[in-house]
């Protein structure tokens, strides 16, 4: 690995932040941890950062030579508001920047793909994260773990599509990589767990490793996008429920070597996944 000087981490206390920060400090690098609320984390500088308003990025920005984006949760043109910050960002002196996208938004698609296709162009050294659907959102708050919990039941429209689920470890571990390694992958990095599986494959896992019975809600594509805009705005309930779709249609039904390649060891299986978190809550 390279020898950085200081990476800012925004969305610290996020789910791929908060494993970032907690990775990049437990190897000896300089962080700034970028939060609403300057949120302290041990052994990182708490500063506060909100996308929305700009009177907060100067000041995250100095001394910073290279960044982790966590893009402004649930808006549907991130670009709008990152691609100004990125270019204060190069004109204060970061050179590399890693991404967090998504498998479901290729280099130039909607919401942050535009920030995708901007990112070689603003950055000497960059790369883009782009994970499956997190483990992590069966735990937790997510709204799968609230309706597990809540009636047993995991809702989607995906059918019986395939999704190779990653655990958010493993995608902090890859981020640590890009950020550090003598040079940047230059690249997109899709991330997947070892094995696709479809949400009937989670609900039995679930069932097997916790004996709690879970089940597989199957929802039309309209029913999903109802059920998301009661918490969510309409555009960004459609965006959601339209990847599902493509999930049942097969755009997630694919596994990579990623994390593998670029961390020395294989991705952790959604059975492990679990097995660690029921450990790590008794």
């Amino acid at each position: 690995m390279s020898t950085p000087g200081t990476t800012l981490v925004i969305g610290a206390t996020g789910t791929t932040g908060s494993r970032t920060v907690a990775q990049l400090t437990a190897a000896g690098h300089r962080v700034k941890a970028a939060s609403r609320h300057a949120t302290p984390i041990q052994g990182a500088e708490p500063v506060t950062f909100d996308w929305y308003d700009p009177a907060t990025h100067a000041a995250a920005l100095v001394g910073v030579d290279r960044v982790y984006l966590i893009p402004p949760l649930g808006d549907s043109d991130p670009a709008a508001i990152m691609l100004p910050f990125l270019r204060q960002a190069r004109s204060a002196g970061t050179h590399r920047a890693v991404l967090l996208s998504s498998s479901a938004i290729s280099e130039g698609g909607p919401a942050v793909g535009a920030v995708h296709q901007a990112l070689p162009d603003l950055f000497d050294q960059w790369a883009v994260l782009r994970p499956s659907w997190f483990m992590q959102n069966f735990t937790g708050t997510h709204a799968h773990a609230l309706s597990i919990r809540e009636n047993g039941t995991i809702w989607t429209a995906t059918g019986s599509g395939r999704v190779g689920f990653v655990d958010a470890e493993d995608i902090a571990s890859v981020a640590v990589r890009a950020l550090t390694d003598e040079r940047a992958p230059d690249t997109d990095l899709v991330l997947t767990g070892p094995e696709a599986l479809s949400y009937d494959d989670i609900a039995a896992i679930i069932t097997e490793v916790t004996s709690r019975p879970v089940i597989h809600g199957r929802l039309s594509y309209e029913q999903m996008r109802d059920r998301l805009a009661a918490v969510v705005p309409m555009r960004f309930a459609s965006l959601l429920a339209g990847m599902d779709r493509a999930i049942a249609e097969g755009a997630e039904d694919r596994i990579t070597d990623t994390v593998q390649r670029l961390t020395g060891r294989p991705a952790r299986t959604f059975r492990a996944f679990l097995a660690r978190e029921m450990q790590d809550n008794r």
